[in-house]
């Protein structure tokens, strides 16, 4: 038990601090005198209570962090804060006349928070203005992830951050820092997330957006969460204005933020430019978005090339960075294009960027490792290395790599086969993992794009869940809590 409570203390801050976000609501609550008032007063009140109770409970056992400690948190944090977050979703519905069960509730917040942007409820344009913020400010702080900003002032509190900023963040090189120490990183890469933010507000305001409508769509354009406060998304704007802004902030955002926090700091563009993760990423979607575009105008699905690049682009951007907005049910285009633009979303993210998936990193380390494995056979006696970025690739790097895909792959079988198993079609099984493993939210056929997840049985909906929580954290950081090696002394 005493090995526990260090965590716990910590947990405790960190749930004090999760409540404190709730005041972004209730402003807009308060302001727009709208009927998620009391749900969010109640939540803030016993939240805040309950984290202040628990980190001044346990403050006398605050210890540093060790690397199962770090593993261990990770994985609390990113399954209590959704539930601490379901809170005033339950007692909103409730007071409302129609109760929203558990199952959904946490469905939904696990969503927001992994920045999956699928979602169970419909009605969004009737909901309260504080309800449809919380569920788009969600996602802005699963974006970087909530733990990057608690890792920034743990040190303050005596408690070092550093294993949990390694299990925090996504890609397979965690060794790199940007600062020497690891709170001005996080510190860092928060200051240029909200920099970036400020500027997408902005640019949704004026393209046309309310205040309100800029903010959410903000918070769920630079998360690459994808929610919306409408039910038909971004056909609801119809705009091409509101849609080139998504567009560039969306690819901003499938970036390296530890990039963009290089190119702010020299006031360059070069950093970014010369980065091989980033260079793919761009070309991708450059490349697939004109290629979907012909596709769609040699199939006669839109009239004029402008019109097939307009739609072609916006959708397949946003499903490729895993964010989710739709434009258009892309489910009826011809079916190479959907699922052209699932697969990108696997691969069309950088590591350190707000997206999920398998990171266009580990494609590119793939790809220097099958050619490597050519040279092999060809020379056998020849040295092979692996460079990215000019700096050689240690093989305990590519090692990792290759395990991720294996259980990458390993997870993505088994949360389909449970799937199948509870009657559901192939194509919606395998189309709902892949798109809740890399975070992205729409799907095909049955649950399609332009429609919620309401539909799915309770069983489903955990098994998605489940699933949105793996693809979040990396699998790895998830699954090796359950190891016995883990928990041996």
């Amino acid at each position: 038990m005493a090995a526990i409570l260090p965590l716990i203390n910590v947990l405790g801050f960190i749930v004090t601090l999760f409540a404190l976000t709730m005041i972004i609501p209730l402003l807009f609550a308060l302001i727009g005198a709208d009927a998620g008032l009391p749900a969010f007063y109640e939540s803030f009140t016993l939240l805040f209570a309950g984290g202040l109770l628990a980190w001044l409970g346990t403050r006398h056992f605050k210890r540093e962090l060790h690397v199962r400690d770090g593993f261990l948190l990770v994985s609390l944090v990113w399954t209590v804060l959704p539930a601490c977050a379901t809170l005033p979703l339950l007692a909103y519905f409730k007071a409302s006349g129609a109760p929203l069960s558990f199952t959904d509730a946490y469905f939904e917040t696990v969503s927001a928070m992994t920045t999956s942007g699928a979602t169970v409820l419909s009605g969004l344009d009737q909901l309260p203005i504080s309800i449809n913020v919380w569920r788009t400010f969600l996602q802005w702080l699963g974006g970087m992830g909530i733990l990057v900003l608690a890792v920034a002032i743990l040190p303050l509190l005596g408690v070092g951050g550093s294993q949990v900023f390694k299990a925090e963040t996504p890609g397979p090189m965690k060794e790199n820092k940007l600062t020497p120490r690891i709170a001005e990183t996080a510190k860092g890469l928060y200051g240029v997330y909200f920099a970036i933010s400020l500027a997408c507000f902005l640019c949704y305001w004026k393209a046309g957006m309310s205040k309100a409508d800029a903010f959410m769509h903000m918070c769920s354009t630079l998360s690459l969460g994808g929610l919306s406060s409408h039910d038909a998304n971004f056909a609801y704007f119809n705009s091409v204005s509101v849609e080139i802004v998504a567009m560039i902030f969306m690819t901003i955002a499938s970036c390296n933020f530890a990039m963009h926090f290089v190119a702010f700091r020299k006031r360059s563009l070069r950093p970014l430019l010369r980065d091989a993760e980033t260079r793919g990423t761009l070309l991708a979607l450059l490349f697939s978005s004109l290629l979907i575009a012909f596709y769609l105008l040699d199939k006669k699905v839109y009239p004029d090339f402008a019109t097939a690049l307009r739609y072609a682009s916006f959708n397949l951007i946003s499903v490729a960075s895993t964010t989710g907005y739709v434009s258009t049910d892309f489910s009826v285009w011809p079916m190479f294009a959907p699922i052209w633009m699932l697969f990108l979303s696997a691969f069309t993210t950088s590591a350190g960027s707000t997206g999920a998936g398998i990171k266009m990193v580990r494609a590119l380390l793939l790809l220097k490792q099958v050619r490597r494995e050519f040279l092999r056979i060809l020379h056998p006696r020849a040295t092979c290395l692996i460079k990215l970025n000019n700096s050689q690739v240690d093989n305990s790097v590519m090692i990792g790599v290759l395990a991720f895909m294996l259980l990458y792959g390993g997870t993505v079988i088994m949360m389909t086969f449970l799937l199948l198993l509870s009657d559901m079609d192939l194509v919606s099984a395998f189309s709902t993992v892949i798109s809740a493993i890399n975070n992205m939210g729409p799907v095909l056929t049955r649950v399609g794009p332009v429609n919620n997840l309401a539909a799915l049985t309770d069983f489903q909906t955990w098994v998605c869940t489940a699933t949105m929580l793996l693809g979040r954290l990396e699998i790895f950081s998830l699954l090796i809590i359950f190891t016995p090696t883990f928990w041996r002394k």
